[in-house]
């Protein structure tokens, strides 16, 4: 229910901005504002997105826990497509999640909220044995005995030397 209220909510607030900016500052530099912020998310959100790539690769290689670096990516994901949808509104919560100490908190915030079974990372897990009653042995002879031709025709073409 929260989901929809928000599909409806957010146009509202969009539409009501547009509407008091535009008569605050005229049409032309409101659809200027929202052209530059655009362009300027962009470039915001490849720089940083750069960034958390790196951030995550370089846990990878440390074989350290990627969750920081995935969420830190999956927001600035999410900010960029605020950025690209013209509004103000959606502009200032995507221009807000490119601040990493917004980041920060909406991580300590979720992480409050969930608790982790289990972890794993790196190998798998020695402690594996195969079971021995699951093998089966057994001998088996090939019951076809004739031999394979060879050299003689497939019989999927016709044999030039019997017409």
């Amino acid at each position: 229910m929260w989901l929809f209220a928000l599909f409806v909510a957010v146009p509202l607030i969009e539409i009501a901005l547009f509407i008091q900016v535009g008569g605050w500052i005229g049409l032309w530099p409101t659809l200027a504002i929202v052209v530059v912020t655009a362009l300027l998310g962009t470039a915001l959100v490849r720089s940083q997105g750069l960034r958390a790539m790196a951030d995550l690769r370089g846990s990878f290689a440390d074989l350290r826990d990627p969750t920081e670096a995935l969420a830190h990516g999956a927001m600035i994901l999410f900010s960029g497509a605020l950025l690209l949808t013209p509004g103000f509104f959606t502009d200032a919560v995507g221009f807000s999640l490119l601040m990493p100490p917004v980041r920060l908190a909406i991580i300590r915030y979720v992480r409050a909220r969930i608790k982790v079974q289990q972890f794993e990372m790196g190998r798998a897990p020695q402690n594996r044995r195969t079971s021995t009653a699951d093998i089966i042995e057994t001998e088996y002879a090939d019951l076809d005995e004739t031999p394979p031709r060879s050299n003689g025709p497939s019989g999927w073409t016709k044999d030039p030397t019997r017409d």
